[in-house]
């Protein structure tokens, strides 16, 4: 390559907004995958060849030219057990780029196109184990995100073992500066607690020290995932990498409920990213492929826009709306539900869920869940009973259906709680250990629960006679499915522990799929402690997903927004919990909350007071103003950061502008000291009007010069105002 050429395009494929291209160094064979948002298509930046400088003069010795500036990164990244390890001081931290990579021969490549779906197919043959791999990109037409995977197939006569493979690279990161893009270029990433989900994170490549060495020797990375059956217990499995110069941002996805991790690599002036299952460093994960088997990795949803980090998290979170074709009909109207956790913590019955019918009759209401506790032995806890699923006769003396039809004849769809992948230490099932998953011999016990092992036939049975015959039989319609602790490293049963898991989980997604086949109009919740499964696959297969266990917290509109960046709004269920002895400030503060995803209501429903009550039947029915953008838009935050969850100071708005462009709903709250009196929230261009607001301010919302101007009565208020152009 001479100095200030472009690097060679092997092939280059158009994907609406993104252009893809296949890059290949000359020097090594290697071929590589670069995105950039068709509008920039030719605004790729000549690169420098060699260093300079006097650091390089020093070395150079006789040679005409210094050290390569930049290199093509092969688009497979894997590494195979016997292999000789990872070089530049970088064992421990990346597998990537090592021998197996090197001996990665391409060997072809085809692009198909059919049934609206462009995919392309790029082989490779190892030059020593003659095994295979195959990297497979789809792109539906009309989509804002790619799809992608890699398949590696043992040809050869000889078993291997897997010990890192990746789901996407992506390299070439920034095309649009000439050298190594000093200060432009930033990482963004979502860590996730429990009751704190979906903080946002953004540093300088510099500040994570992934600046260029002087020569390109070390490598600089930046390699995190969590390591378990909970996928959001750290961060979630997401990456973003946004040249602030070009205006240009690259990102993923992952799809896949247990041990992962994503990387930002670099060894000279360009970056990449890649993503898929933990490693065998990071998550002891290592798969053998016998002669004539296969394996394929998670899918990733990768992207490439023009614009920042809100653009790139819209185009990535579209992907979620494939599977909501198959969802029941019941939820194309988004429509509010109660769930009675805060009502009874734990103790729901037929007396008291059935009076709760009668009470939420004729409200709007549609789905009314009964949680945790209907199972549990007289006198014992709901938390050491999960496993037998059967009810408790004094709580439900007629039997659970009699409670069910009870709440159909309210109007409403009846739900029912289940933790179902666990055996709390109160269950018959607890020392059934043949069951149960081990690690190092000895039974998983996490505090009161063990893990059921869905790789065992038996095990699948016993909870189709228990969960799907219950639902069946009970005439439920709805089903949340909890689940709360953390399996850890790995399982015996496999050749890895991160082996077991990964088909344990495999296991733990089909019967989800068995429910939805057997059971085709129930509306599933997905719950783990809240949002610690809030990753693709999880949301894929549910129709809704608990935001977070922050139940009557301050910070829940602040958690609700968060997770607009990572999930669809229309499947993300939010919690507004009514309290009779509150004001009607913090009652407005939490149904504004609802209204930044599915409005859940719980709590004194029965014993609110006539302008409580009032105000929950307006948000309501607001709600139902507001259902058009909440099902399809594209959301945008303003206001300061929020630093202290916990002690939340400042403003936020979120504005959130349907895709046909003809409304918005803006959610705005306040919290300690907001600092203004009078908050300006930018608005889409257009002629606005506000059909529709709820809140307890002096001055309602008003639109004026392009904006929403609310005037606030104070700390702790919020409004919602829903638009029409």
């Amino acid at each position: 390559m001479k100095s200030g050429l472009l690097p060679k395009i092997h092939r280059e494929v158009r994907c609406g907004a993104t252009t893809v291209l296949y890059v290949k160094d000359p020097s090594t064979g290697r071929l590589g995958l670069w995105l950039v948002p068709t509008s920039k298509r030719r605004q790729l930046a000549p690169r420098r060849e060699f260093l300079t400088g006097i650091e390089i003069d020093s070395i150079k010795g006789t040679s005409a030219n210094g050290p390569r500036a930049w290199a093509i990164e092969s688009l497979i990244q894997l590494k195979v057990q016997g292999d000789d390890a990872v070089p530049a001081f970088a064992q421990g931290r990346t597998m990537r780029n090592g021998p197996t990579v090197d001996q990665m021969n391409f060997t072809a490549q085809k692009v198909t196109r059919a049934g609206g779906v462009t995919t392309v197919r790029t082989s490779f043959k190892h030059a020593h184990g003659g095994w295979e791999a195959h990297h497979e990109l789809r792109w539906r037409n009309g989509a804002s995100w790619l799809e992608s995977a890699v398949t590696v197939d043992n040809t050869s006569a000889l078993p291997i073992t897997l010990e890192y493979l990746s789901s996407f690279s992506i390299g070439g990161i920034t095309p649009f500066a000439a050298d190594d893009a000093p200060g432009r270029l930033r990482l963004h990433r979502f860590r996730g607690v429990w009751s704190m989900e979906g903080r946002l994170e953004s540093h300088a490549f510099e500040a994570l020290q992934l600046e260029r060495s002087w020569v390109g020797f070390g490598v600089r990375n930046e390699r995190f995932g969590d390591v378990g059956s909970l996928p959001v217990n750290g961060f979630f499995p997401f990456v973003g990498v946004e040249d602030t110069h070009a205006g240009v941002a690259w990102g993923a996805q992952l799809a896949h409920p247990g041990s992962w991790q994503m990387e930002v690599y670099r060894r000279d002036d360009l970056g990449s990213i890649s993503g898929g299952l933990a490693d065998r460093e990071l998550g002891h994960w290592m798969k053998t492929l016998a002669p004539g088997v296969s394996f394929t990795s998670p899918t990733a949803t990768i992207g490439c826009v023009a614009g920042d980090l809100d653009d790139l998290c819209s185009a990535l979170t579209a992907a979620q709306e494939v599977p909501l074709a198959t969802l029941p009909k019941s939820e194309q109207s988004l429509p509010v539900m109660f769930n009675e956790w805060t009502t009874s913590w734990g103790n729901p019955s037929h007396a008291n869920m059935t009076a709760l019918a009668q009470d939420l009759r004729d409200t709007g209401i549609k789905y009314l869940v009964m949680d945790a506790g209907w199972y549990k032995p007289g006198g014992g806890d709901w938390s050491t009973a999960q496993g037998d699923w059967k009810p408790n006769m004094e709580m439900y003396p007629h039997g659970l259906r009699a409670t069910a039809d009870a709440i159909r004849a309210c109007g409403l769809i009846p739900g029912i709680w289940f933790e179902m992948e666990v055996i709390g230490s109160a269950s018959t099932l607890f020392n059934r250990t043949d069951l149960l998953l081990h690690r190092d011999g000895r039974v998983i016990t996490v505090g009161s629960r063990r893990f059921l092992d869905l790789r065992k036939p038996e095990v699948v049975t016993h909870l189709s006679e228990r969960v799907i015959e219950l639902l069946r039989e009970g005439n439920f319609g709805y089903l949340k499915v909890d689940y709360n602790d953390n399996i850890g490293l790995g399982v015996d049963g496999a050749e890895s522990f991160g082996e077991g898991l990964r088909q344990h989980l495999e296991g733990v997604q089909a019967f989800f799929r068995r429910l939805r086949a057997e059971l085709p109009g129930l509306i599933i919740e997905n719950c783990s402690s809240g949002g610690h499964r809030l990753e693709p696959s999880m949301i894929g297969l549910t129709a809704m997903s608990s935001f977070s266990d922050a139940h009557e917290c301050r910070e829940i509109p602040i958690i609700a927004a968060n997770l607009h960046r990572l999930m669809l709004p229309r499947q993300c269920q939010v919690w507004a919990v009514l309290r009779a002895k509150e004001d009607v400030r913090r009652i407005v503060y939490l149904l504004a909350g609802g209204f930044l995803g599915r409005l859940c209501l719980s709590g004194d429903f029965a014993t609110l007071k006539p302008g409580q009550r009032a105000l929950v039947d307006r948000a309501i029915a607001l709600y139902a103003q507001a259902r058009p953008a909440i099902r399809r838009g594209r959301s945008r935050r303003y206001g300061p950061d929020v630093v202290a969850y916990r002690h939340a100071q400042g403003w936020q708005a979120m504005v959130r502008a349907s895709d046909d462009g003809k409304q918005a709903v803006v959610v705005g709250h306040t919290f300690e000291k907001p600092g203004a009196k009078i908050i300006r929230i930018p608005l889409p261009p257009g002629r606005w009007r506000v059909v529709g607001d709820l809140h307890t301010d002096r001055l309602p919302p008003k639109i004026s010069g392009g904006e929403l101007r609310w005037t606030p009565a104070g700390e702790w208020s919020a409004c919602v105002a829903v638009l029409k152009k």
